[in-house]
């Protein structure tokens, strides 16, 4: 078994494990859940193919089995299901067991706006650095979809994703060299801002914001969209 597999499976298997657990009833949300992140995983795909085709990141093959589909490994492709999977988890159960701890509406506009202000610029004066821009653009352009659209969204994931980032450093980290010889995923420098976290691009932070808050939008928009259909019946 792959490394790459490795880190997918113990990812998964926790979180979905206590998606049975009787107080959340987390399983209830499947069908919102896998909707959402196999949506979420049609896009971040169709990126991942198009980036190693043109060699913004590539993958070793030390650490994954070797069998691939439109250039990825199947690993790859599990990642966008089982790291997803895991994090929304930890996003709904914080939720659960600590509701009354959220940000209010105004610190949420403080917080929008000053990324806004970091990251428009960092985006316009890297254009020439094709992970940066694309990854930091389409981070804005959720981010403020979301602002706008599904504002409470933000007022507790702007907290449990600094949770989320626990994990995720442990296995970013290894995909990205920490701990073992060589990288999982091997980054074109020539195409990003060159700061690492440990061995982590910045850059993969806001990346898996993204990821992760393009899936709760969609989940909050597909279970209002059930319950009015539940309601209508």
């Amino acid at each position: 078994m792959s490394l790459y597999l490795i880190l997918n499976i113990t990812s998964f298997i926790i979180p979905f494990l206590y998606s049975f657990e009787s107080r959340m009833k987390y399983i209830k949300r499947w069908k919102a859940v896998f909707t959402s992140i196999a949506m979420t995983a049609v896009f971040f795909i169709a990126w991942d193919i198009i980036f190693t085709k043109i060699g913004v990141w590539s993958f070793n093959p030390r650490y994954h089995s070797g069998l691939e589909f439109f250039g990825l490994p199947i690993e790859e492709w599990l990642f966008f299901i089982c790291i997803p999977y895991a994090s929304i988890f930890i996003h709904f159960a914080f939720q659960y067991f600590y509701p009354k701890v959220t940000l209010t509406d105004k610190t949420v506009k403080k917080i929008y706006w000053i990324l806004l202000i970091i990251l428009l610029p960092t985006t316009m004066l890297n254009y020439d650095k094709l992970y940066t821009s694309i990854n930091y653009s389409v981070f804005l352009l959720v981010l403020t979809y979301t602002f706008f659209k599904v504002t409470k969204v933000l007022n507790t994931f702007f907290i449990s994703f600094l949770i989320i980032l626990v994990p995720f450093a442990i296995v970013n980290g290894i995909l990205t060299g920490s701990f073992i010889d060589e990288p999982v995923v091997i980054y074109n420098n020539a195409e990003n801002l060159g700061i690492r976290l440990g061995t982590i691009p910045i850059e993969d932070v806001g990346y898996a914001f993204t990821m992760l808050l393009m899936s709760l939008v969609l989940i909050t928009k597909i279970e209002k969209i059930t319950n009015g259909l539940d309601r209508f019946f």
